[in-house]
């Protein structure tokens, strides 16, 4: 993350030249590619091995991003298909979105307890067989049934995905690597909803899900071969299982209440319990995680740090402005401007290709100078393109009406996507960035989630193109003045550079 200063006591591997954590405290070479198969067979275990490290980091993530992106612009398709309707599509998405934030948490600590190769190959199988089931489905039942194991499968390999980059880089090595996973995963992201949009036209809905077998055997064959595991050192007795418990019941009620509410036919009474539910286990996870000290799930010291604050509050305001975009301008543009699904999915092609091309420079930028002032303005860009999509409907085409807004957000969050990864993970101890890269991750979820479940009410408005391109302006605004608030908690409560901070330093704050 942005200035770290890594705490060497809390590192207890040595770390080799080009910036590899070894597994290994005899040789902080990093060993050739015969040294690493005679390895290989002596200890029946994989050997560091950087380069296959970061690809299968970046395959398993990018299961989630290509994904997500896809079914976006395939929802369309799969209303005609299903016969979804509103509450349908909402749930499309929202049944991903709610086992992923809710679980995410755990799955970074998971990872952390036992083991984050682990647990990430253990994702990485879930989402593949998930996905085979949803391209099977016959009806909607079935399809948000997978889709729901889809977000588990997310949720154990995200956070992992980011954590094996975190326990096997330092230094500036480490923002490269987090940048070229934050570009590529970008750029994967860029290639999925215009192959996806293709193969909506040319094959069918069933095709997008399918996209997912070939990247996940590659994430799998390399991870199990290549990728060395790492945990938590002071991971000590058994699991926070009552911590786990809580928190994971109280995401999933919250988020649940959340996407229901925007249903037109939902029984308020029952959200309204299940919100205040979920809201009071939360309560007690913290309780129960102050009471555990460092054997909790979640060391609770972080949240006395204002730049963590700054960080979990910039992240939940941003990817909730960006999550809401990311679904309605494809949907919008195909239902009021009669595009096709693959020009609907190219639509918003400059944002992860931006953030692909922009991602490595600044994870070495925040690596020296801080995130604080690169989070801070890249937000007030994204806020300033949200607030141009206003124009949609206007008559001018995609080149006045959708190209200078997406370029703006495209730009800011190039600026944005990889030195905030980075200063996640270097405002942590080592030991700890499974849990703090999953905490992120949940909050970005729960964001996008939120901004989601508000959606359903613009999908409600998809009965004439004026009424969905007068609700699409409102949500635009919307968008643009939570991803302002963004902007300003990373300008008011970020450090310049913040501190890499222990246990122990933490305390003695």
């Amino acid at each position: 993350m942005a200035g770290e200063t890594e705490s060497t006591g809390s590192l207890r591997r040595s770390m080799g030249e080009d910036g590899l954590v070894n597994s290994s405290p005899v040789s902080s070479a990093p060993l050739a590619p015969c040294d690493c198969a005679a390895a290989q067979a002596a200890r029946g275990k994989p050997c560091s091995h950087p380069g296959a490290t970061l690809a299968a980091s970046i395959l398993g993530s990018s299961l989630a991003f290509i994904d997500g992106s896809v079914v976006n612009v395939a929802l369309p398709s799969l209303d005609r298909s299903l016969h979804a309707g509103a509450d349908g599509l909402a749930w499309l998405v929202g049944a991903y979105l709610l086992t992923l934030s809710s679980l995410t948490l755990l799955g970074g600590a998971l990872g952390d307890h036992y083991g984050r190769r682990r647990v990430f190959l253990i994702g990485v199988c879930l989402f593949v067989a998930a996905s085979l089931v949803c391209a099977a489905a016959p009806g909607l039942s079935i399809i948000l049934a997978g889709r729901a194991v889809q977000g588990i499968g997310a949720a154990l390999l995200m956070p992992n995905s980011l954590a094996l980059l975190g326990a096997n880089f330092e230094g500036e090595a480490k923002g490269r690597a987090i940048g070229t996973w934050a570009g590529v995963g970008a750029f994967a992201s860029a290639v999925g909803p215009v192959l996806g949009g293709w193969l909506v036209e040319a094959v069918g809905w069933q095709s997008i899900f399918l996209l997912n077998i070939p990247v996940g055997a590659a994430a799998a064959w390399l991870g199990s071969r290549y990728v060395p595991e790492s945990r938590d050192q002071r991971a000590r007795g058994r699991f926070d299982v009552l911590g786990a418990l809580l928190i994971t019941v109280g995401l999933g009620l919250l988020t649940w209440s959340l996407t229901a509410a925007a249903q037109p036919n939902s029984e308020r009474g029952v959200i309204a319990a299940a919100g205040l539910g979920g809201v009071l286990l939360l309560a007690g996870f913290v309780w129960v995680e102050m009471r555990r000290g460092e054997a909790a799930l979640m060391p609770l010291y972080l949240m006395s740090d204002p730049s963590f604050v700054g960080i979990t509050l910039l992240t939940f305001f941003l990817y909730a402005a960006l999550g809401g975009l990311i679904v309605l301008l494809p949907f919008v543009l195909i239902r009021a401007e009669d595009y096709s699904p693959i020009a609907a999915g190219a639509a918003l092609l400059p944002v992860p290709l931006l953030i692909a091309l922009g991602s490595r420079a600044m994870g070495r930028v925040a690596s020296r100078i801080g995130g604080r002032w690169l989070l801070g303005g890249g937000a007030l860009i994204v806020a300033a393109g949200l607030a141009l999509y206003t124009r949609l409907g206007a008559g001018g085409g995609y080149g006045a009406e959708v190209l200078p807004a997406t370029l703006l957000v495209a730009a800011g969050m190039a600026i944005c996507v990889a030195p905030l990864t980075t200063t996640v993970i270097g405002s942590v101890d080592a030991d700890h960035v499974g849990a703090a890269s999953g905490f992120n991750s949940a909050v970005a979820r729960i964001g996008g989630l939120i901004a989601t479940a508000l959606l359903g009410f613009v999908f409600v408005e998809q009965g004439t193109p004026d009424g969905l391109l007068q609700t699409a302006h409102i949500a635009a605004l919307a968008g643009a003045a939570t991803a302002v608030v963004a902007g300003l908690c990373a300008l008011l409560l970020i450090r310049a550079a913040p501190e890499h901070k222990t246990p122990a330093s933490a305390a003695e704050s």
